[in-house]
């Protein structure tokens, strides 16, 4: 098979139709992200859907906009029962998987269902809502023989406001879409191996409302249903906004919510671009290594081209900007394999004055356009006026990128094809020069790291005001393991703190680049400063090695360490690993700390808006939001930190004393509780004081700084107790029988037994006394990441 012949099979098997008639390629037309090899399933056929006829009064809109409405609401009924017969053998299977014989595992049912409960709310409280609305506004609805107002009725339905709720918990569809592949898989492997799962997965059934019919599915297809929801959730807020009239007071917040939704899309197609491979039929991986646009000279007349550089090819197309609720699109033009490629570039000594005439006639135009757009937009007329002149200024700004190109990049392939580029810029030409140069002459870089490479991201200063951040850390190299991760978000503050070890498989490896975002609630995320980090194997090895990059505002303090190894072949990617009810140790060892990242999490919460509560770790908070924080906690940690954010802070203290209640050992252990009775006993306060600490020190590192760490929150809790009421008696109550509890009988624990009716007195005075202890040792929240050398400071 030829290159043309593989390259047109290439672009057929990414659903790019290329027809060949008398050896031209025809003009066809395919989706930005078939280009880039990239796809999302988010993004399909469906979205290109015709636009809602114009209508040509308010009255109209307004009628049209009810038709659309219980339309939507129809369909969210039909929505909710197939959510509802997805979660109908969840409470069995998850029964099962305590049994000696599980139909699941607890891990996989954990998996299947994971997010489906929580959508299900979320959208039972948006129906429930719109119902309401609805039936209230056809009650009062005026009947047809009266007039007047009668028209404008609908300008008293208001629901934008339960579109932008629903939306704003949209992010809960992220989850389920990253564990989607991970579910079916599950369902498809135990559908092949147990027989009575299959059974299950075969013949789910839902009911179909006031007749009583049924609806058979299959397990897959009732799991595929919430991500074909997600997209009609953009399809249906562009329909109603376009028959809300702009005068609505349901107009503004339809807007916001449209756009909210079309923002995480985005997100999650960028986020799937960044995983998605291509093997080619030779076997060689494909991956895009650049694109941008440039000005096409072949052809003897300029034309803007969209060019894209991929591992063994250049692609050249030409850009469709998209009509109204369509997606961009790309026409092809031409390609020319990468093996032989020549390059020559050169710059044109000076324009003629033709061009540069022409050039000044178009910047002119340009800057009184301009001048127009920013008159408009203080007067209150004009928005058609402003459209077409902003309309107009994009043409301009087009001819201009078209015209005032003067470096010339020229391209020479065996077969005697030729083109040449135009770029405005020297730097950009040479970049694209060195990333084709580079992939032409294929040589290995000895440099690059195959390993291991581990990123301890510690601390960040030089915020201008409070903010929730998180660091986000990238490498480079062969697209075979995933290269980006991300710490949580931190809580709000000037400085934060992380402590969190990101590890990273790579092949190739030559650059980090590390991100310092600031999340705010309700807005985009904000990149406070970025930088990259030239990886060299002869600097960095087994041991730590600290640095501090100084990105614009911000400098974020990280430790880097590098292990040589061969590589396995790439897996799937692997859950997060539980954090509730394995031992601290586990846990600990797993996050790179002493302190696990789920204590830390709460009690920075805790002391951030927690603190003033009265009753705070007495009062309990609700079981359903508990319970969702721990299965985010147990999944993915960022999710869970952002979510903690919003709970109610007595939701956050369940969590801490339910991860307590649920250690396998307690945090004191167990073997320690007859030694601790025995020393309060003693009567000398000295005595008994080194005593207690001398036994803490025999603790293992995660459980004794976990419970100083605790310890010391506690005590500023009870600072503020004419406050919250939470005296130490009153928290060491809450406390002393989660983390200290007493043998049990018969395991042949040394020493005499204490009676049953102590054993709650002695778990709470000894956590008492140490509450009451004004020298207590501090707590390491972290390993150290000792290294040889002092800290390297890099400015980027």
């Amino acid at each position: 098979m030829d290159v043309y012949q593989e390259a047109v099979c290439y672009l057929e098997s990414q659903h790019v139709p290329v027809e060949a008639e008398t050896g031209v390629l025809e003009e066809d037309v395919f989706q930005e992200e078939a280009v880039s090899c990239l796809l999302s399933p988010l993004l399909p056929k469906s979205l290109d859907f015709p636009d809602t006829p114009t209508l040509s009064s308010p009255e109209e809109m307004l009628e049209r906009r009810l038709v659309v409405l219980k339309g939507i609401l129809e369909s969210e009924e039909v929505y909710l029962r197939e959510l509802e017969a997805l979660l109908m053998p969840m409470k069995a299977l998850r029964a099962s998987a305590g049994t000696s014989q599980p139909v699941l595992s607890s891990r996989q049912v954990q998996t299947v269902f994971y997010q489906v409960p929580e959508l299900r709310d979320m959208h039972q409280s948006f129906f429930s809502g719109l119902k309401a609305r609805l039936s209230a506004h056809c009650q009062t609805e005026p009947g047809p023989g009266v007039e007047g107002e009668m028209s404008y009725t609908g300008f008293e339905l208001m629901v934008g406001d339960l579109f932008l709720k629903m939306v704003n918990q949209i992010g809960l569809y992220g989850g389920f879409i990253e564990n989607y592949e991970e579910a079916v898989e599950v369902v498809r492997k135990c559908t092949h191996s147990d027989p009575r799962f299959r059974t299950l997965a075969q013949s789910m059934m839902s009911n179909n409302s006031s007749d009583k019919t049924r609806t058979k599915y299959t397990f897959e297809a009732l799991l595929y249903k919430p991500l074909d929801r997600v997209t009609k959730t953009t399809l249906v807020l562009r329909d109603l906004l376009n028959t809300t009239p702009m005068e609505h007071g349901d107009y503004t917040l339809l807007q916001e919510a449209l756009r909210l939704s079309r923002s995480f899309l985005s997100g999650v197609n960028e986020s799937s671009q960044c995983k998605r491979e291509v093997t080619l039929s030779h076997g060689m991986r494909r991956q895009l290594m650049r694109d941008g646009f440039v000005v096409d000279a072949s052809e003897g007349e300029r034309s803007l081209r969209h060019l894209f550089l991929y591992t063994d090819l250049l692609l050249c197309t030409r850009f469709k900007q998209a009509t109204r609720g369509k997606q961009d699109q790309y026409r092809f033009c031409w390609y020319l394999p990468l093996a032989g490629l020549k390059l020559r570039w050169v710059a044109d000594q000076e324009r003629s004055l033709d061009a540069n005439l022409r050039l000044h006639t178009i910047r002119t135009k340009m800057h009184l356009l301009r001048q127009q757009l920013q008159q408009n937009a203080k007067g209150s007329k004009g928005l058609a006026l402003a459209a077409r002149s902003r309309k107009k200024l994009e043409q301009m700004e087009l001819m201009l990128l078209t015209h005032s190109p003067v470096y010339t990049l020229e391209l020479h392939s065996p077969s005697c094809k030729s083109h040449t580029l135009l770029l405005s810029s020297l730097y950009e030409l040479e970049e694209w020069r060195e990333a084709i140069h580079k992939l032409t002459t294929d040589i290995e870089n000895e440099e690059s790291l195959c390993g291991t490479l581990s990123v301890a991201i510690h601390s960040a200063c030089g915020l201008q005001q409070p903010a929730c951040v998180y660091v986000c850390v990238e490498v480079d190299g062969y697209e075979f393991y995933d290269k980006q991760a991300q710490t949580h978000s931190s809580v709000h503050s000037l400085n934060p703190h992380w402590d969190q070890e990101l590890s990273f498989q790579v092949d190739g490896a030559q650059h980090l680049r590390v991100f310092c975002v600031s999340q705010s609630d309700g807005q985009d995320d904000t990149v406070l400063g970025k930088a990259s980090v030239k990886l060299e194997s002869k600097t960095l090895n087994k041991r730590w090695r600290r640095q501090t990059l100084h990105l614009s505002q911000v400098e974020v303090t990280l430790s880097l360490k590098y292990c040589p190894h061969p590589l396995e072949p790439p897996s799937s990617t692997a859950q997060q690993q539980p954090v509730f009810g394995v031992p601290i140790e586990t846990v600990a060892q797993q996050e790179g700390v002493l302190v696990p990242h789920v204590v830390r999490c709460c009690v920075d919460e805790v002391e951030r808006r927690g603190m003033g509560e009265v009753g705070i770790y007495r009062i309990s908070g609700t079981t359903s939001e508990i319970a969702m924080l721990k299965t985010a906690f147990n999944s993915n940690l960022r999710e869970a930190v952002t979510r903690l954010r919003s709970a109610e802070v007595n939701a956050v203290t369940g969590v801490l004393k339910l991860y307590f209640r649920e250690l396998p050992q307690p945090l004191i252990p167990t073997v320690m509780f007859q030694s601790l009775a025995r020393m309060l006993e003693i009567q000398d306060i000295n005595s008994r004081l080194v005593s207690m600490l001398s036994l803490l020190h025999s603790c293992p590192d995660p459980n004794r700084h976990t419970f100083l760490y605790l310890l010391h929150h506690l005590q500023r809790v009870s600072e503020k107790q004419d406050v919250n009421r939470m005296s130490l008696q009153n928290l060491a109550t809450v406390f002393g029988p989660s983390l200290i509890r007493p043998p049990v009988v018969g395991l042949g624990q040394d020493g005499p037994t204490v009676d049953i009716s102590q054993e709650v007195v002695v778990q709470v005075q000894v956590v008492l006394y140490y509450l009451q202890c004004n020298n207590l040792p501090e707590a390491q929240t972290s390993l150290p990441h000792d290294t040889d050398a002092e800290d390297e400071t890099t400015h980027m």
